[in-house]
Parts: structure tokens; C-alpha cells; sequence
């Protein structure tokens, strides 16, 4: 493991040995290596203790421009990946599709060439069809990070969970994680999947039979269409938002889903004493989880919000840091 430090200055910060990824663009964690996870999260480390300062910026990526390109609502990892390069020094820019040339029938390549003329050093990207994506990023000249796309990828989120579960003492190899809920739609479920998997976890897919992946026979996980059953012993609980905008059958009730497969503090119990509960957000309580689980003391579902960041100025500094 390369060792980073952080460097005060009198009239800065900045930051020594920053390790390298061995990929360009960071559209899917399948392609990291184990080494590259463990980089990212020893830097994002570095900037988490930083963060908790009253003078949190690190000004490294000072004069480089970000544009932010959403093709999707989001509230919280779109103001994520802002903190993160406002407080690198970087210039951030938030494209507004509503009001962009795509609205009036601009291609995606259109988009991509328009944005190369503009010469920006990084482009954020959140779609909602898989390989939208990679048809910008064939396109763009900079390295691109993915903010989400499709059922597929969420690649920062899976990261920030990692972190998330490493820095509450809990070692990759020696776990079981429980993904529990609309497993189906959510790209959350698939990256940590894969990314959890890398790193030596076992995996449970916890979800109802009317949300199990079609797909299913392709994951190495234990399968549960019991809540009960399938949280019993296990170190971390992932709660998954229900996905309604992918819905494309009959929406399920609601009161239902929260008497078949709401975390509640009874039904807790089943896991470890010391489980730590997460969820991606937004929370939808009384649905997917009940109040009394999402901020009590298994909960670290704030600490992902704070891992967030931190997650994504390292994953910023490294491809723009060691950018040639």
C-alpha cells in the first residue's frame, strides 16, 4: 500500500504520494483492481479526517474545470460530487439538461463534442439507460466518473459503502453482507455486489420473489425471499429504496411491502449484535425501514453521507492529480 499524507503548509494544504488507478475512466467497479479500491479508500481516508476542520479545502486541483452532467434527478450524490471538488479547489460546473440543446434533439455525440471544445478535465456522468455512458465517454477526451447509470453501475456508492464498512471495523474478507430489497432495479445492489465480492465478502441477496433478479443464476450469493431469515447473522444490512420510476409493472402497495420487508427493531434482532445498517437514501421510513432501525446505533447511514464525500475527492484527486 502506498502511504499518502496530507501536507500543511503555512499558506496551504496539499498532498504527497498519491497512488495511480489503472483505469482512465471509472464507469463500473468491475474495473478496478483490489488495489484500486484500497487506494481510494486510503486517500478518501485522509480527506475524511480533514473534512471534520474548520478549514476543510485542499486546493489541489486549483485552475481544473468539472462539469457535473445528470440526465437524472439526484439530490445527494449531485451535491456529493460539488462539496468534493469545491472543496479541491476545482471549478465545478452543473449542467442543466432540462434547458440544454438535448431537449431539442441534440445527440448524445453532439453533447460529447461540444463539451471537448469547452477542454473541461473531468466530466461527471449520471444516465438512466446502460451504455449511455460509454457512448459519451468514446467520445469525451477527458476521464469521465459515472454518477449512476441504468440497473447496473453505481460505482462511487459502492465505494463510499466500502469505505463506510471498513472504517466501522469490519474486515472484507471475514463478513456477510445482506442486500435486501428491490434487488431488481437497483444498480446500488449490483456495484456493491461486485465490489464487496472483489474484496473476499460473502453476499445475500435478500428480496422478495417478485423483485429477484432475472439475471440471478449470474451472482455467487445466497438467495433469501425472507427478510427474517436472510439478515440472520449478518455483520451489514444494506436496505434498498424501492425503485418506483423503474417500475414498469403495477406498482406494489406500499403497506405491503413494509409488513413483508420493513427493517424494524424487532426484526433486527436476527442479525449480529453489532450489524450496521445502511442505505444508499433517499429513506423511505415506514416502507423500507422504520425509524426507530435508520437512527438508531446499527445506523450508519449518516456516515455514508460523510464517507461520500471523501470518497469522491479521492477518486477526483486521483485521475486528475496524476493526470499526464
Amino acid at each position: 500500500m502506498v502511504l499518502c499524507n496530507i501536507l500543511i503548509t503555512k499558506d496551504m494544504l496539499t498532498i504527497n504520494n498519491l497512488p495511480k488507478l489503472s483505469v482512465q475512466n471509472l464507469s463500473s467497479v468491475k474495473d478496478l483492481t483490489k488495489a484500486d479500491v484500497m487506494s481510494i479508500i486510503e486517500v478518501a481516508s485522509l480527506f475524511k479526517k480533514n473534512n471534520k476542520e474548520k478549514n476543510k479545502n485542499i486546493p489541489i486541483l486549483n485552475g481544473r474545470t468539472i462539469i457535473n452532467l445528470f440526465f437524472e434527478p439526484s439530490t445527494r450524490t449531485l451535491i456529493s460530487f460539488e462539496v468534493a471538488a469545491k472543496r479541491l479547489g476545482a471549478d465545478m460546473i452543473n449542467m442543466n439538461i432540462e434547458g440544454s440543446s438535448l431537449r431539442k434533439g441534440e445527440t448524445l455525440i453532439d453533447t460529447a463534442d461540444t463539451l471537448n471544445a469547452m477542454n473541461p478535465d473531468l466530466v461527471i456522468i449520471r444516465h438512466g439507460s446502460s451504455g449511455s455512458i460509454e457512448e459519451i465517454s468514446s467520445r469525451l477526451k477527458c476521464p469521465i466518473i459515472s454518477a449512476g447509470e441504468g440497473t447496473e453501475e453505481h460505482p462511487t456508492q459502492a465505494l463510499l459503502d466500502a469505505y463506510t464498512i471498513q472504517d466501522n471495523q469490519k474486515k472484507f474478507e471475514e463478513i456477510t453482507v445482506s442486500i435486501c430489497g428491490d434487488i431488481e432495479h437497483s444498480r446500488v445492489a449490483r456495484s456493491n455486489y461486485h465490489l464487496l465480492k472483489k474484496m473476499g465478502s460473502k453476499i445475500r441477496f435478500v428480496t422478495p420473489d417478485y423483485f429477484k433478479p432475472k439475471d440471478l443464476d449470474s451472482y455467487d450469493v445466497e438467495y433469501f425471499n425472507n427478510l427474517e431469515k436472510g439478515i440472520h447473522g449478518a455483520d451489514v444490512i444494506i436496505m434498498l429504496r424501492l425503485q418506483k420510476e423503474r417500475m414498469h409493472e403495477a406498482l406494489i402497495s406500499t403497506d405491503d411491502y413494509y409488513k413483508e420487508f420493513g427493517l424494524t427493531k424487532n426484526i433486527i434482532q436476527n442479525a449480529k449484535k453489532d450489524v450496521i445498517v445502511m442505505h444508499p437514501g433517499p429513506i423511505n421510513r415506514g416502507i423500507e425501514i422504520d425509524s426507530d432501525v435508520a437512527d438508531g446505533p446499527n445506523s450508519v447511514i449518516l456516515d455514508q453521507v460523510s464517507a461520500g464525500i471523501s470518497i469522491r475527492m479521492a477518486i477526483m484527486s486521483l485521475k486528475l492529480k496524476n493526470k499526464n
